[in-house]
């Protein structure tokens, strides 16, 4: 079973090439969170969470789902994390939460996808973000094909620096910026509802036709990434910038 978070496509991306290549069934964990369910879920074939990276490992609301979530049949978990620069040693982590699960943990793969985390890095144009996925593609096949064997995922090298970002830099980030203070929706906005719809945690509601953001924002930029007006922004950092979805 092919279980996949995603907030502007990256990981649904990853995750429906991998489903095509195993020929595995996928499975939302965005919808299991909206909904506020968690299991039991049965699987007769390896758990594969197809996941963005977050402050160098995998969100932690994700994360305290798949903690509280009951998983039967076969339990053996790999981990596909998508991220912009590199995983840190989010591969440390996964490790320990399959411990924590009963999981046979068979690896961590890191697939370079373009960026999209809009509230704070640049983010590709639209030819910058094709040349990155088609350099990732070679990477996604070879970790399928892995999967499918039901072979352990090759070993990534950690660097100290790798740990700390991790360690130290992940806290600092969920501590001081993620928030959902600094989203707005300007005049373009249609009051569509699109942004609540799409929200994993359902943090927004509308207003009197506006969207209204509360405060269990994780940052996914489903809201600001998928707007189809693009009437949405993050305080000044977002100005101008393209925004990015990937249609999986």
């Amino acid at each position: 079973m092919i279980l996949y978070f995603s907030g502007t496509g990256n990981s649904h991306y990853v995750a429906n090439r991998i489903a095509s290549a195993t020929h595995d069934s996928l499975f939302s964990i965005c919808q299991q969170m909206k909904d506020h369910q968690h299991g039991p879920i049965f699987s007769k074939t390896p758990l594969v969470f197809v996941l963005p990276t977050y402050g160098w490992r995998i969100p932690r609301m994700v994360e305290q789902w798949i903690e509280d979530t009951s998983f039967e049949g076969n339990l053996s978990a790999y981990f596909i994390l998508t991220c912009g620069t590199g995983t840190g040693n989010a591969v440390g982590y996964c490790a320990s939460l399959c411990r924590k699960k009963g999981f046979s943990f068979m690896g961590l793969s890191s697939i370079i996808m373009p960026e999209n985390y809009i509230a704070m890095f640049p983010v590709p144009d639209a030819k910058q973000a094709a040349a990155i996925i088609q350099a990732a593609e070679p990477h996604i096949s070879s970790s399928a094909e892995r999967i499918h064997r039901q072979e352990p995922l090759p070993k990534e090298p950690i660097s100290l620096i790798g740990r700390l970002e991790s360690a130290v830099a992940n806290p600092v980030l969920y501590a001081c910026f993620i928030r959902a203070k600094g989203f707005y929706a300007t005049d373009a906005c249609v009051g569509c509802g699109q942004c609540e719809v799409l929200c994993p945690t359902n943090n927004i509601t509308l207003l009197d036709g506006t969207p209204q953001w509360a405060n269990h924002c994780i940052h996914c930029m489903a809201c600001i990434c998928r707007c189809p007006q693009e009437a949405i922004e993050y305080k000044k950092r977002s100005l101008g910038k393209p925004r990015y979805f990937l249609n999986p």
